[in-house]
Parts: structure tokens; sequence; C-alpha cells
């Protein structure tokens, strides 16, 4: 299997540009900071049961992939029409991964309002519009949950250090560089540019050598970064599963979703909840703005389609690729496998210590932010963090890793 660098094509899959996977045409649609209108996310769920295999299916950097595509060019209408592709040049480019919670439960700024400002700019420079289709755009809101979170994948991060400044981050690392949040979008925009002039057969900012992480800060920020390169430390987690009560008195629903796949009936059902939804980089969707007495129905409702609402299911500690037979890279069907444990594990009553992440090759498409036990198919069982073990004892294996 080629490397990252070693790879000449770009294959990340778009809206417009799919990838043919053994189940069918593949399309990602990227929703800037995870937010979507209820409407668009109808729409998506219309989109996923008329012309793809009924599912929607959410991605690590918050955004949304329908697969078994029969009608690509019906699909690009339908998404154009509902607002979700607003250009065809940068369409795979805005990759803009945001702290969930903010401006809805603590931290030291909002950095919604931001969200669309730095889409907007990303699309005014046709430059940008040649970036990987993996180039990652982070904004923090101070609780560390995305600067810091996702270790070095981030590429270009402002991380809120008070409620008017942010540290400017590369690949996970400090720069040095403190600007407001008024200058946050120009200079991430500006460090995305500077990537795409240096970056040579790199991918992504993590591969790049020094000499060209400094030529880079350099064009985008000047000497006002030391390049101290630091990583930024790990913050909060997202918010928990189930509701949650908000600064302004009123109330979200977090609702996890097994795998990351939401069947179109689930996804209208989310859309009918709330005006807006979340699509968060853990594969959840969180629903904000409601009232006190909403919220809980909701979460009973969402529960009985079979939504995810408590943190103790093992469920939601764990997830998987797409596997076999869908990805032809993939060694097993590593979603029955991970079903099998999952069933397993509340027959035993145990909850995995932490996040678990099944993947069929060693590409690990999907992988959570944070710490996670490695699962990783080899063709005759797994390896486990590394120690062998057979399909048949996964559940054990996890156990072992600690219980909650």
């Amino acid at each position: 299997m080629p490397s990252d660098r070693t790879r000449t094509r770009d294959a990340c899959p778009g809206a417009l540009t799919t990838h043919a996977a053994d189940d069918g045409a593949l399309a990602r649609v990227r929703l800037p900071g995870g937010r979507v209108r209820s409407s668009q996310l109808a729409v998506l769920a219309d989109c996923a049961e008329a012309l793809g295999d009924g599912t929607l299916h959410l991605t690590s950097r918050a955004n949304v992939q329908l697969r078994g595509l029969r009608d690509t060019a019906a699909l690009a209408e339908r998404l154009a029409d509902a607002g979700l592709l607003p250009s065809a040049t940068h369409e795979r480019v805005r990759n803009i991964v945001v702290s969930p919670a903010s401006g809805l439960v603590g931290g030291l700024v909002d950095v919604r309002p931001l969200v669309t400002e730095l889409d907007v700019a990303i699309c005014a420079r046709p430059e940008l519009g040649a970036l990987p289709g993996r180039f990652w755009f982070g904004l923090d809101d101070g609780r560390g949950d995305v600067g810091g979170a996702f270790d070095d994948r981030v590429d270009v991060c402002w991380r809120a250090v008070d409620a008017r400044r942010g540290s400017v981050l590369l690949a996970g690392a400090d720069t040095g560089v403190r600007v407001g949040v008024s200058e946050a979008v120009d200079v991430l925009v500006d460090l995305a540019a500077a990537f795409g002039h240096h970056r040579g057969e790199a991918w992504q900012v993590r591969e790049l050598d020094e000499a060209q992480r400094g030529a880079v800060l350099a064009s985008a920020c000047g000497d006002r970064g030391d390049g101290a390169g630091q990583r930024a430390e790990r913050g909060e987690d997202v918010v928990a599963l189930g509701v949650i009560a908000q600064d302004d008195g009123r109330c979200a629903v977090h609702a996890g979703l097994r795998f990351g796949t939401a069947t179109a009936a689930q996804a209208r059902l989310l859309a009918g909840t709330a005006d807006e939804a979340i699509v968060t980089p853990w594969r959840s969707v969180l629903l904000p703005g409601l009232d006190p007495g909403d919220a809980a129905a909701a979460q009973r409702r969402l529960a009985v389609a079979g939504l995810l609402l408590d943190a103790d299911d093992p469920a939601a500690t764990i997830t998987a690729c797409i596997g076999s037979p869908a990805c032809a890279k993939a060694l097993a069907d590593v979603r029955a496998d991970a079903t099998q444990a999952i069933s397993e594990l509340a027959a035993r009553g145990d909850v995995p210590d932490g996040a678990a992440h099944f993947a069929g090759c060693t590409r690990r498409c999907g992988r959570p932010p944070g710490p996670a036990v490695d699962v990783l198919a080899d063709g005759d069982g797994y390896l486990v963090d590394g120690d062998t073990v057979p399909a048949g004892k996964l559940a054990e294996a996890l156990a072992t890793k600690g219980r909650r």
C-alpha cells in the first residue's frame, strides 16, 4: 500500500469528485464546523434513500458521506439546491473542524461566527482550491477539544487562550504566534496558502520537515512566532451524551450513532428535533436550542429509534471503518466483528475504559481523535494494540483494557 507521501493523485472524495468503492460511488459532503440546518439534513436523508444505500455516514472531520450512489449528477444537483455545495472549485477543501459545543456550553469564546467567515475566505482564494482534500482547518474555543485532541492531524488551527486572543497551531504544535479573534481567519487562510506554496509532495503539514514548516510560518506570520513547536495540550472531550444544559438556560441533546451511521429515518428524526444539527468529530450529533421539556422528550424518542444516549453503552465507546465487503482494502468485516464484541461486552456488563477503533487495514480510516485502543484486522484475526487476538476473543481483550 503506498504511503500518503508517495501517492501522486489526491483520491480524497468530494461531492463532485466521487470515489469508486466496492459498494458503489462514495461522495463526501463538507459541513464546515459540522453545522447543518434541519432542512439540509432532511435533504441528505432523502439523497441517501433515493440515490444511495439509505444511510448517512459521519466522518471524523465532522462531514457526511453517502455510499452506494447510483446517480452522482442527481446528487450534485440536490446538494446545490439545498445550499450544501456553495463552491464547485473549493468543495473538497472546506474541512473546518470546530469545538462542537462552542457558544452553547463553556469555552473562552464563541467561535461559531468565525466558521462562516473562514468558509467564505477559503472559497475566495483561488489557490486554495488546489489544497489536498484532507487538509484541515481548526477553530478551538479554548477547551482543547480540537487544538490538542487530534494530535497532528489538524493542519492549521486557532485556539483561544482568553476571550480576545488565541494561539496559532501547525499540525497540533504551538507556533508561539498569538493573534486576536478578528485576525484568526486571515492568519489561517494565509497559512493554508503558504502550505500550498511550500508543500512539495506533502499532503498535510505534519509531513513537512522543519525547514518547510518554518517557511510556511514565516510566509504567513512574519516574525511574530518563535516556532517553538511545543505540542498543544489535550483538553476536554466533547460533551457527554444525553441532555446537556446550555449556558443560556436552554438545553441540547447529544446523540451518538453506532459506527457513526444514521439511517434515513433516523436522520429525519434528528432533523425534526431542532432547527440545526451539529455533527461532531466523534461522529455524533448535537441538537441545540431546545426547551428542557422538549429536550427530555427528544432524548426518549431518539433512544427508542436506536441512537446512543448513554455513555455507558459499549456501542458508544467503539468505532469502526466501513470494512469488507464495502472496501476492497479491508481484511475483515470489522463492523460485524465489532457488533459481536459490543453484544458480548453488554452481556458481561463491561464498558471499556476509553475508546476503541476497529480498522480493516493499516490506513485506519475513521479513527477518532484522542487515544483509542487500536483493533486492526490482520487477515487471521486482529492485533489489539499490537497483541494477536482471535475475532472471537475481542470482547475479552477490550474488557481487560479497563472497566468503568
